[in-house]
């Protein structure tokens, strides 16, 4: 297995230099007060936050294949190490939890490399986005009221959100208001500049400001806290103490924080190169950040994790390649070399309030109100694993996140979409009954489509949906398996029971439209005597015919004579001399459709609307109508609306299909009234009027002589509308009637 380092430099444009060095010394900059709070949220002295931002960053970046992403001390391992310490009743920057985080680290870096050498970064997939969002925010959300305190003049809390409310409420009766006033302040100001200068470092800037406070102010001696004093120098190499830990506890909760980060620096570096256009080996990231967590335990840090905020901090100054990670560990270099003497004078609350801005962006209120518009079930996941992490912690967070994953995919496989199939009048092919109003089902048949992978978990599923749904004359059952690709042995066993049920009825079985594949899989489960047996057809059509039945099919409801008197017409009515007969056979025909089909008043008619917008056809097709009459208020006179101009402003859909034009210039015969208020009452509208039914004539005899087999779906769409109009708004519709006979008579 070859692995290159520093992959992202090669080919190294001179002109990315100016970029990655800004960005590189801007990262450095805001990692300073980020890094240092959330290596205190993990029970590490706050100096130790910036050891973690020298060289897991530089080994992050010797095998990173990202463009983009930024190593370093991030929120979710932390947290989740901080919370280890509490469940063990370890004081955070004792003597115990310096010995105990670097061995966690440990064994999150020996996860990660054991997840590298068995490819697991394919099993991120299974965690799915509210799972994984509701997880960070859970977390971040716990952070959060862990540093609250800090701002009140306190100690940071610790354990699950009843423990954090009620330490919340102990510190408020000894609050000081000097330190709230610094903290209040401090995230008001972090808030409010990034909505307006989002680019700008003003967490830097904060911390500068809570230095000066200390120097000129002396805030201290109003009994606000300051960071511990840091002495120059770099960090120091150890040896992780393996043997005076629990090893077990340590590597548990290794595992956990090894997951997290494995999921969510992959999540995000593949978003990131999504959104930017370039790829990522997700296998060369996983050992990226196992050497990132190995040389940080080795330094006596926490866990380390891809930061996302530091990531779109890159993102806005336009860096290019890992050089400005390295360009971040030097400038680090400089501030624990020159500089550390200064940390001893911000004050916590400000510290705290960078920490609690910059959680404020993980926590994802973005994803819940999407999720919560477009699907409540993935919204209720994200709730609920948010909820996990607050009230049971970080620990059980992950557990029952992964659960949630799979419960959610387990549901999604056991109760797959099915329908059941017919046939429409005068059409080929097989539709949904319950989505195509004209569809019927065939005569003593019935043709079902299961639409996912049968298995264990959805196979009485399969049987029950035929069997509860057989009707007395049913005589043939047809299963649409085009998009089954595989089958279990209890899938297996449940079809040959289902066959052998429905035999006993006297009713035949047929599978069908399945790849070929399948019939491999009925060999190996020793079902290959339903090949032999002549129950395996490759179309649902070849069934039909062993069944017995002939073209045009039998639709219930439909008399066989007008069966076969619409399949002629469909054949034929293109190639038939325009004269009296064919005419009136043509209109009688009609007629007997309509008298013999679900009501029309029910039906989409437009083709691409219909197909695009399923039960929100009407609403946008009046959409698009409003819309078109909108323009026309804007052409600065009436009079050069042209039949082109007007099939011009009809194109927002692209190209209109004939039917789905014909129908919006009806529909906006029925609004000309809202047209009034700036144009020319009569006059206008009439001319509106007349180029509408100029437009809709000429699809008329465009269609006629081009294609007349739409053309006559054009005139029953025409018959169908007029009555679904009529029923929809009939005062509309009758003003409309008295306008056709002004005009047109």
């Amino acid at each position: 297995m070859k692995i290159s380092l520093f992959p992202t430099l090669k080919n190294y444009k001179k002109e990315y230099f100016g970029k990655d060095l800004t960005a590189g010394i801007m990262i450095a900059a805001v990692s300073i007060p980020i890094s240092m709070g959330y290596a205190e949220v993990s029970g590490l002295p706050a100096v130790f936050g910036l050891y973690g931002s020298v060289l897991p960053i530089l080994f992050f970046a010797l095998f990173s294949t990202s463009l983009q992403f930024i190593f370093g001390v991030d929120a979710a391992p932390a947290a989740i190490a901080g919370a280890a310490l509490a469940s063990l009743g370890i004081e955070s920057g004792s003597a115990d939890a310096l010995r105990y985080i670097p061995v966690i680290s440990l064994f999150v870096g020996l996860w990660l490399l054991l997840f590298y050498f068995l490819k697991a970064g394919k099993l991120v997939t299974f965690i799915s986005t509210p799972v994984m969002g509701g997880f960070i925010s859970g977390i971040a959300l716990t952070i959060i009221l862990m540093q609250i305190p800090k701002i009140m003049g306190g100690k940071s809390g610790s354990g699950e959100l009843p423990e954090l409310l009620k330490h919340l409420y102990e510190t408020a009766l000894h609050i000081n208001w000097v330190s709230v006033g610094l903290g209040i302040g401090a995230l008001a100001i972090l808030i409010i500049s990034k909505k307006v200068m989002p680019k700008f470092p003003m967490a830097v800037v904060i911390m500068a400001l809570g230095m000066v406070s200390t120097l000129v102010f002396h805030v201290d001696h109003y009994g606000v806290a300051l960071l511990s004093k840091v002495e120059p120098g770099l960090p120091k190499f150890i040896i992780p103490s393996v043997f005076h830990v629990d090893l077990k506890h340590a590597a548990g909760r290794g595992l956990m924080i090894a997951v997290v980060v494995m999921a969510e620096t992959l999540l995000s570096e593949n978003n990131f190169a999504s959104k930017n256009g370039y790829k990522i080996d997700d296998n060369k990231e996983i050992l990226a950040c196992a050497a990132g967590n190995i040389i940080s335990a080795f330094t006596g840090s926490c866990p380390v994790n891809g930061s996302i905020s530091r990531t779109s901090m890159n993102e806005q100054f336009g860096g290019k390649t890992q050089a400005v990670s390295i360009t971040a560990a030097i400038s680090m270099v400089m501030v624990l070399l020159f500089a550390a003497g200064f940390i001893g004078y911000l004050p916590v609350p400000v510290l705290t309030a960078i920490v609690i801005s910059a959680l404020m962006n993980v926590v994802e209120w973005h994803l819940a109100v999407r999720l919560f518009k477009v699907s409540r079930k993935e919204f209720y996941i994200f709730v609920a694993a948010c909820m996990a992490v607050l009230f049971l912690g970080t620990i059980y967070g992950v557990i029952i996140g992964i659960i949630l994953s799979f419960v959610a995919v387990v549901i999604r496989e056991t109760n797959p979409t099915r329908a059941f199939l017919g046939g429409i009048p005068g059409r080929d092919g097989f539709y949904d009954l319950d989505k195509n109003h004209y569809a019927h089902p065939i005569e003593h048949t019935m043709i079902y489509r299961f639409n996912a992978n049968l298995f264990f978990a959805n196979s009485k599923l399969f049987q029950e949906d035929i069997e509860n749904n057989l009707k007395e004359d049913t005589k043939t059952v047809i299963v649409d398996a085009g998009t089954i690709t595989s089958i279990d042995i209890t899938a297996a066993d449940t079809i040959l029971m289902l066959k052998q049920n429905l035999e006993k009825k006297g009713i035949a079985f047929y599978i069908t439209e399945h790849m070929q594949a399948l019939n491999t899989q009925f060999r190996n489960l020793e079902m290959g005597g339903l090949i032999e047996e002549g129950c395996i057809r490759r179309t649902i059509t070849a069934a039909l015919l062993d069944s017995g039945l002939q073209k045009p099919f039998p639709l219930e409801g439909i008399p066989a004579n007008l069966q076969e008197s619409l399949e002629e017409l469909r054949e034929h009515a293109g190639k038939l001399p325009v004269h009296k007969h064919n005419t009136e056979k043509i209109e009688k025909l009609k007629k007997a459709l309509w008298l013999h089909t679900l009501p029309a008043e029910e039906e989409n008619t437009l083709e691409e609307f219909a197909w695009a917008f399923g039960e929100d056809t009407v609403n946008e097709i009046e959409k698009r109508v409003h819309r078109v009459i909108a323009n026309l208020h804007h052409w600065p006179e009436i009079k050069e609306i042209s039949e082109k101009g007007l099939s011009k402003q009809m194109q927002a859909w692209h190209n209109l299909g004939a039917i789905d034009e014909d129908e919006v210039l009806r529909r906006m015969e029925l609004h000309l009234d809202e047209l009034s208020a700036n144009l020319e009452e009569d006059k206008n509208k009439q001319l509106i009027f007349q180029m509408i039914e100029k437009r809709r004539h000429h699809l008329e005899i465009e269609l006629k002589q081009e294609n007349p087999e739409i053309w006559e779906k054009l005139v029953e769409s025409r018959e169908h509308l007029e009555r679904r109009l009529q029923k929809q708004n009939p005062e509309a519709a009758e003003k409309l009637h008295e306008l056709e006979k002004k005009l047109l008579i």
